[in-house]
């Protein structure tokens, strides 16, 4: 079974369409219990801090993470995140809109634990979704090293 599975996923994304696309498909799939969406970097950066400071709101399993946020832009949440103790160890999959985009995350070496492109074909990424470990194995990818 895939250690994602029922897990607690937060989606700091801006384009309401791709929130609603990436809540449907998570839903879909039944990756995760508890699903939060953030649309800003700062507030995103707020939240996580919060949290791993006991805030009473849980810290994600797992962060999907678009780079061109309002507010505190997608690299400066990662940065916080990986220079805030408690939120080290959280994976990060950066979301990416095109292979170009994913070679440019590659270039830059962010610190993130792999990407993910968004979607063209909703079919075909709705099928991929829906059996788990296609979804982990082939569309998340990790950085080359």
């Amino acid at each position: 079974m895939n250690a994602f599975h029922s897990s607690a996923i937060l989606l700091v994304e801006d384009n309401l369409l791709d929130v609603r696309l990436t809540v449907e498909l998570l839903r879909e799939a039944k990756l995760a219990n508890r699903l939060k969406v953030i649309s800003d970097g700062s507030e995103a950066i707020t939240y996580l801090c919060g949290a791993s400071e006991g805030s009473g709101d849980p810290l994600p399993d797992l962060v999907l993470l678009d780079l061109g946020l309002p507010g505190a832009g997608g690299r400066e949440v990662l940065a916080t995140m990986r220079n805030t103790p408690g939120l080290g160890h959280i994976p990060v999959y950066i979301l990416t809109s095109s292979a170009t985009h994913r070679d440019m995350v590659l270039d830059e070496k962010l610190e993130a634990d792999g990407y993910l492109e968004k979607p063209i074909d909703l079919t075909t990424f709705v099928a991929a979704v829906t059996s788990h470990d296609r979804f982990w194995l082939e569309l998340v990818s990790t950085p080359l090293s």
